[in-house]
């Protein structure tokens, strides 16, 4: 089985050593092994799992959720199905997201066609007039 340090695995991911840390530290990534003189040894799984991980990034994936699904996948009876039903879960609430962002950009829209004198209202509700005594 072909192993690599740290700096290796950053290299061949395009993930910096800090980043790899920082996976490590808040368990997103499992602890390698290490070797007889305590350097941290990688397996090319790491290169799978890093690329999962950059990969749910660019999806929308937060890093809690990511870490969740490496924990589902990471078990023995985790099935296709299951991963399907993820992946199914993630459409339906991307859908979701779109739907309130066309709405917010159709309020937004709206207010483009407000009148003048109303525009000038609103805003001076924010100004604090101040009296001196």
């Amino acid at each position: 089985m072909h192993t690599m340090t740290r700096g290796q695995l950053a290299k061949r991911t395009g993930v910096s050593m800090a980043t790899l840390r920082y996976y490590e530290d808040s368990g997103i990534l499992p602890a390698p092994h290490r070797s007889s003189n305590g350097y941290r040894v990688y397996t090319e799984d790491y290169l799978v799992k890093v690329k999962f991980i950059k990969d749910a990034q660019t999806l929308g994936y937060s890093l809690k959720e990511i870490q969740e699904t490496l924990g589902l996948l990471s078990q023995e009876d985790m099935e296709k199905d299951t991963l399907k039903a993820l992946v199914r879960e993630r459409i339906a609430d991307i859908e979701q997201h779109i739907h309130h962002l066309k709405q917010m950009q159709k309020h937004l829209a709206t207010l483009l066609h407000t009148p003048e004198d109303e525009i000038d209202s609103y805003i001076q509700s924010f100004r604090v007039n101040r009296k001196e005594p």
